[in-house]
């Protein structure tokens, strides 16, 4: 039996999650994912995920292709690859040329580290920067829905206050 293990934040889970999973499942007859903590995450991106540990780890979970999901507290750790007799380890191919233990380790121990392109046009740092870029209008019209619905309210009421801005 070939396993495979992946791992990542999976912080906003994107088409481009879905696609590096897939991906990852298609090489073997069974997937492993690793679903890094909000400290890894945060020691080396310098920042916290926006969804928390748990909700990222049920998101995974769910998803048909994973066939088990582990909590990853360091990048590809060389004991999962070991308790799971890993076969191949996938990864973004922005690692190329980095260096890894679990990398390097799969490859001494006769293992395949497969680089897998990102799917372009998609990124969690993308999503970010648009949600910042139109946080005005995202306000804007929740604002409009909520008053929009406390007139609906106060017309079917009867009601002759008016709705708070």
């Amino acid at each position: 039996m070939k396993t495979v293990y992946t791992s990542g934040s999976w912080d906003l889970l994107h088409v481009g999650h879905i696609n590096m999973i897939r991906r990852s499942r298609e090489l073997g007859d069974r997937l492993v994912v690793g679903v890094s903590t909000d400290e890894l995450i945060e020691a080396y991106k310098g920042m916290k995920p926006l969804i928390p540990f748990e909700e990222r780890f049920e998101l995974v979970s769910a998803l048909r292709w994973s066939d088990e999901v582990v909590v990853q507290h360091e990048l590809v750790p060389i004991p999962i690859l070991q308790e799971h007799s890993i076969s191949v380890v996938t990864i973004g191919d922005d690692w190329v040329g980095k260096h890894l233990d679990g990398l390097e380790w799969m490859k001494v121990q006769g293992g395949e580290v497969v680089y897998l392109t990102y799917t372009p046009g998609v990124s969690t740092t993308g999503i970010r920067k648009k949600i910042l870029d139109n946080s005005y209008r995202i306000i804007d019209a929740q604002l409009r829905r909520e008053n929009e619905s406390s007139d609906r309210w106060a017309r079917q009421s009867g009601s002759t206050t008016a709705p708070l801005s």
